[in-house]
């Protein structure tokens, strides 16, 4: 479907990605059209899916929220109703914010916050644990954010 876009909608999806609280007025002036146009565009990108939603980035250590973990997990064994049912089962764990699927020596790469290593200790023990579809888990401490972009290179 990137076929589709021209030079004009890659400049929009760009612009929103590092700001998209940018009214269609400044848009439309950043880019040399008019803010009509530039709205169809993007009510266009986002009925096509290119633009999913808006979100505020939300500074979790500000939240008391600033370990960040990225927890391995390997299933106890591969089956598609156990995969589902893990998947299931982490999207009720709000301290998960991100899960992937991933190939290699595990089968699942979560990115947990925490407001300290008690607090993630109780995650793992009470709520991860509870998962039962796990066979084993491996945390890796996060000690400095040097990138963080959501940007697509277009």
């Amino acid at each position: 479907m990137a076929e589709t876009l021209d030079k004009i909608d890659r400049q929009i999806l760009k612009l929103l990605s590092q700001d998209s609280n940018v009214t269609m007025k400044e848009l439309a002036a950043r880019i040399n059209l008019s803010p009509s146009p530039v709205f169809e565009r993007v009510k266009r990108l986002e009925a096509d899916g290119y633009i999913k939603k808006y979100i505020a980035l939300i500074d979790a250590e500000k939240l008391n929220y600033g370990l960040v973990v990225f927890c391995n997990i390997k299933l106890k064994q591969h089956d598609k109703s156990i995969g589902h049912q893990f998947v299931s089962d982490i999207m009720r764990l709000e301290e998960v914010v991100e899960c992937y699927n991933i190939s290699g020596d595990f089968d699942f790469l979560l990115k947990v916050l925490a407001k300290d290593m008690k607090h993630y200790q109780e995650f793992v023990f009470n709520k991860l644990g509870s998962v039962k579809s796990i066979g084993s888990t491996h945390s890796t401490f996060v000690m400095c954010e040097n990138k963080h972009s959501y940007n697509i290179n277009l």
